[in-house]
């Protein structure tokens, strides 16, 4: 009786959690009457949690993403309301949210964009960096017209720090053995296992795209400050600044707390003017972009898998499903209304055969005579490059990752670190070269050489793709290849992109390559459609889509050290046309 009582109460516990996340998902669903903009309206933006590339269609997804700010919401919202003429201006609270380069550059470029229509800009921040780098939010800030600081804060004007971690010593020390190669020397993710700090190549191509970087920060910080770029290199090498420090190095407008600077914005705006947050705007005034010819807008974000796009809640990132992807590529090409498609990139590589997969619909899409430009986001390397080579155009931000054209592979040997605990493994097997993928032992000679040559296949497919997409002879393709990471600066140079900006230059290309008038409207439609967080439950529950949730829960109980983290994301399922990563702290 106990245990039916007990079961009872499970039932009970189980079905009132359900109908409670049921209810959640069904407010959340529920969308608040659109209301109105005032009259006479100051935008406020909070960039203080970092940005959104897109929020997959995953319940949890949109339950722990739901206070981000999506970054092409900001843009949208900008370019909406630099023509309204009952927004005056925008206010945003800044501080050293982890913001990555290129997304620093697009909302740069978004700002100065309204402000070209007579409108005004003021940042806010309480610290750009409290004991921590503050670079990259203070070079966000100098895009708008005015940059106040509370007075106990702080400029983290520091530089930039690029840092990788080396887990030889570790394996070593683990008896596990890294078993693995690339193409070529520049394809330098498998480093971090194999070596104890960076090598020759892999500290050239660190070091240049960091070079590239800093330049870039330099020159915005000195445009945006009126500064000369010489006085802006010395002032970081003094930095990080206290707050009257950086007022007398001009660094900041002023020093005020947050009350006293929003009553300043207010009378600037002038008279009854009132505050409203950007997604509020966007939300009641409407998207741009919502009538005339259709473009689609297709996402490709996140580590390239094979199967449907997902989300991790574990650690917050979102993949780029081959089947998703190449679905929402099939749909726009059949779909007459569609004249181009808009293709966002922001990954770091993954599965060589999903990238494969849908580089093949970006292909079908210009033979069906619908022109394919690619905006990238942060990065694009790797597979994340692949899927986007046979673009008619693609458009990068100077700071985007850009390139790494190559592939790596191997496993790990782990029989040392079962020999240390004790355990042993026997087998039987049928085939030469069966025990190829066994992590117990290491690659025979017969087995190293298949690898080689799937290796050598690979590299093959990707940079004669490259040479036929870019248009680039192939001795080019392979001075420039290697696996190398460039920035978007460098890579245009290169030609592996061509055009540096974000959406609006992007989206520009794309009216162009459709033969559709630069003064004429257009209708940016997604691809696939965004479910409401409702019908993206209902079809978990009802089996019609994975669980991801499910799936990470249990990936979880794999990933708990960063070591284990590392090497399934650079080596797992998804990690043969992977780039290095690299923690930035700018």
């Amino acid at each position: 009786m106990r245990r039916y009582l007990v079961g009872c109460l499970a039932t009970i516990g189980g079905l009132a959690l359900f109908f409670l996340l049921l209810l959640v998902i069904l407010v959340g669903s529920v969308r608040s009457p659109s209301g109105r903009v005032p009259s006479k309206t100051i935008l406020e933006i909070n960039l203080e949690s970092g940005l959104a590339e897109d929020v997959p269609d995953d319940p949890l997804a949109k339950a722990l993403l739901s206070g981000t700010p999506v970054v092409r919401d900001i843009v949208d919202a900008l370019d909406r309301a630099s023509y309204d003429n009952r927004v005056a201006g925008v206010v945003a609270r800044l501080g050293a949210a982890p913001i990555g380069v290129a997304q620093l550059q697009e909302l740069r470029d978004a700002v100065r964009s309204f402000r070209a229509h007579k409108k005004f800009a003021v940042a806010y921040s309480e610290t750009f960096g409290e004991f921590g780098p503050g670079t990259g939010s203070y070079y966000l800030a100098t895009a708008f017209d005015e940059i106040w600081l509370q007075p106990s804060g702080d400029v983290g004007l520091s530089g930039i720090l690029m840092e990788s971690p080396f887990f030889k010593g570790g394996l070593d020390k683990l008896g596990v053995v890294p078993r693995m190669d690339h193409r070529y020397e520049y394809k330098n993710a498998m480093n971090v296992f194999t070596e104890k700090s960076y090598t020759p190549a892999h500290r050239e191509a660190v070091s240049k795209v960091m070079s590239s970087w800093f330049s870039q920060i330099m020159r915005g910080i000195a445009e945006g400050r009126r500064i000369p770029e010489d006085q802006v290199r010395a002032l970081v090498d003094r930095g990080p600044f206290l707050g009257p420090e950086a007022l007398d190095a001009k660094l900041v407008d002023g020093l005020a707390y947050r009350d006293d600077v929003y009553a300043k914005v207010k009378l600037r705006a002038g008279p009854g003017a009132d505050l409203l947050y950007l997604g509020k705007y966007l939300e009641r005034a409407g998207r741009p972009h919502q009538s005339g010819k259709t473009i689609a807008l297709i996402y490709g974000v996140g580590s390239v898998l094979r199967g449907r796009s997902g989300f991790d809640p574990v650690f917050g990132g979102a993949s780029m499903g081959s089947d998703t992807v190449a679905a929402a590529f099939r749909a726009a090409i059949d779909n007459p209304s569609v004249k181009a498609i808009l293709f966002r990139v922001d990954s770091p590589g993954g599965s060589y055969v999903a990238s494969d997969a849908i580089w093949r619909e970006t292909v079908r899409a210009r033979k069906a005579g619908k022109p394919v430009i690619v905006s990238m986001g942060d990065v694009a390397g790797s597979g994340g490059y692949f899927v986007a080579m046979a673009a008619d155009k693609i458009v990068a931000q100077p700071g985007t990752i850009t390139g790494s054209i190559g592939v790596l592979g191997g496993k790990m040997v782990t029989s040392g670190l079962w020999e240390k605990l004790g355990i042993s493994f026997d087998e039987v097997h049928a085939g030469k070269n069966a025990t190829m993928w066994n992590s117990s032992s290491d690659y025979t000679p017969a087995e190293w050489a298949r690898f080689q040559a799937w290796l050598d296949r690979v590299y093959a497919d990707f940079t004669n793709k490259v040479a036929d997409g870019r248009r680039l002879p192939k001795e080019r393709v392979l001075e420039i290849a290697k696996g190398r990471i460039w920035t978007g600066e460098d890579a245009k140079s290169l030609g592996l992109v061509d055009e540096l900006g974000g959406f609006p230059v992007a989206l520009a290309l794309a009216k162009k390559a459709a033969r559709i008038p630069d003064t004429e409207p257009v209708r940016l439609e997604l691809f696939p459609k965004k479910k409401t967080s409702f019908q993206a439950f209902m079809e978990q529950v009802s089996g019609q889509t994975p669980d991801s949730s499910e799936r990470a829960l249990v990936r979880a109980l794999e990933i708990i050290q960063p070591l284990v983290r590392q090497i399934q994301a650079a080596y797992g399922p998804r990690g043969v046309l992977q780039m290095p990563e690299v923690q930035t702290v700018p």
